[in-house]
């Protein structure tokens, strides 16, 4: 009940906050969230990717930096150290923090409920947003009633600026070609492992589009995230992701490794969907079906694939909705509350 009437008050907050969304928003058409659901079958022109089962590799010196083992073999400690103070939110307070990545200076929008924190500190939600233009991004923009639906709902935030965004050092590599982005969020979990207000066992990861991505390698390398949430997410495995986004680079790629068929151990060794078996937690999947940017099959194919894998997953398609899922985004965020209310919060 305790949930019901916080869920109505976000809703409540949301609207009154002046979001760009529609008031006439239709209640979303989900795939039942159930271990027995089958989800719609994909577009044809949107093929998915036929998958082995869980690859494991024997650490060595010269791992790809790509793939998931090269990732586990890194170090990942920082510090979180206080720049700004911004403006405050509704009932939490802003800061503007950094951290270090690989020698980096990272900076990171943090925010921190009011009142005294929990016994066991208040729980987290590591927010990995998508991909902005780097000369264009700016902390404090975008994403904004995203960050305060999760503020309000008394979850310290930390929403990274990957390196090369805005102030952080470094160069803006890409997600896709590169660990860079992964590295850097992965040095901000544990960043906030250290940081006293915030309870290290109640850690959730929220990513959109190609924080998506971002969100679901980090689940296989760091156990402490207990559930994530991906939106509108870039979850293709790597030989697809390849066919689909790389464009005129696709050939040098395929000329450096190989395709699937050629080359299936490196193909294998950097797809986070050959590590499912090693997921932290549970994933709960949104995607619009009038997305122009990632089709809505990528999400589909991961959901079968977690549960193949024997892992919990809910999938919610929105018929009609964009990439933001800005026609449904009251109902998105909605179910995104509970799902970390029962799978990070802990039902408190």
């Amino acid at each position: 009940m305790r949930f019901l009437h916080q869920s109505a008050l976000i809703f409540f907050i949301l609207l009154a906050g002046g979001c760009a969304l529609s008031q006439a928003a239709r209640p979303a058409s989900p795939v039942e969230p159930t271990a027995s659901s089958t989800p719609s079958p994909a577009p044809s022109a949107t093929p998915m990717a036929t998958l082995t089962p869980t690859v494991t590799l024997t650490p060595t010196s010269t791992l790809h930096p790509l793939s998931i083992e090269y990732l586990r073999q890194q170090t990942y400690a920082a510090e979180l150290q206080f720049v700004e103070t911004l403006e405050r939110g509704a009932n939490y307070e802003r800061y503007y923090v950094s951290y270090e990545s690989e020698g980096y200076t990272i900076y990171a929008l943090l925010t921190v409920p009011d009142g005294e924190p929990p016994e066991t500190g208040w729980p987290v939600v590591i927010f990995n947003h998508g991909y902005i233009p780097p000369e264009q991004y700016r902390t404090t923009e975008r994403y904004v009633a995203y960050v305060d639906a999760f503020a309000r709902s008394g979850y310290i935030v930390l929403r990274s600026d990957y390196r090369g965004h805005d102030r952080s050092e470094g160069s803006p590599r890409g997600a896709y070609r590169h660990p860079d982005y992964v590295i850097d969020v992965l040095n901000g979990v544990a960043a906030i492992k250290n940081f006293e207000p915030a309870d290290p066992e109640r850690m959730g990861m929220w990513g959109h589009s190609m924080g998506g991505y971002i969100t679901l390698r980090a689940m296989v390398v760091e156990p402490a995230i207990k559930a994530g949430v991906i939106w509108a997410g870039v979850v293709a495995a790597y030989d697809d992701l390849t066919a689909r986004w790389f464009g005129s680079s696709r050939g040098l790629f395929l000329s450096q490794y190989g395709t699937l068929d050629d080359n299936p151990d490196f193909w294998h060794s950097i797809s986070a969907h050959y590590y499912l078996d090693d997921l932290s937690g549970p994933i709960q999947l949104h995607h619009g079906t009038a997305d122009t940017s990632v089709p809505y099959a990528v999400s589909q194919t991961l959901y079968s694939d977690l549960l193949a894998a024997g892992q919990e997953a809910e999938l919610y398609l929105y018929e009609g909705d964009n990439h933001n899922l800005s026609v449904e985004f009251i109902a998105a965020m909605g179910r995104t509350l509970s799902f970390f209310y029962r799978h990070v919060k802990g039902g408190e």
